[in-house]
């Protein structure tokens, strides 16, 4: 699958009112045309030690995975839910942006499988994470006030 600028865009729309737009995740598209998304490390996304926190890192991984099987299946009327995240923490990051870029690895009928590298500003990898999102039937409900 590739993405376009436009997917980018239509993205960023889901960042409203989020754990996304609280994070400052933005999303945009490699020349590849893979989704990534990007986050400040910053007060917002550190542990104690001034170090990115894995749980940030790992936030950033799930919604970039399922923003990106959103974007697949949402126009055929479906949702997908995430039902499993992993992260590998390769390299510690103190400053700057984090991009995270997913590729998938199945886009099945059920199940989207999607791998995200994260790296550093200086482009060194930072952690390997793996989404699970189950497709569902039906389109997402719009949350209440």
């Amino acid at each position: 699958m590739r993405f376009t600028p436009g997917h980018a865009e239509q993205a960023d729309r889901f960042r409203a009112g989020t754990l996304s737009e609280h994070l400052d995740i933005r999303f945009g598209v490699d020349p590849d045309g893979h989704l990534t998304a990007s986050m400040p490390v910053d007060a917002r996304t550190v542990q104690p030690m001034g170090l990115l926190h894995g749980g940030a890192t790992a936030a950033l991984a799930e919604t970039l995975g399922s923003v990106a099987s959103a974007l697949l299946v949402l126009p055929e009327g479906r949702q997908v839910v995430g039902i499993e995240v992993n992260a590998n923490h390769l390299k510690g990051v103190r400053e700057g942006r984090v991009t995270a870029t997913a590729e998938a690895l199945h886009l099945g009928r059920t199940t989207h499988v999607w791998e995200i590298r994260v790296r550093n500003a200086a482009g060194e990898l930072c952690a390997v994470c793996r989404l699970t999102n189950v497709v569902l039937p039906g389109a997402p409900n719009p949350p209440t006030a």
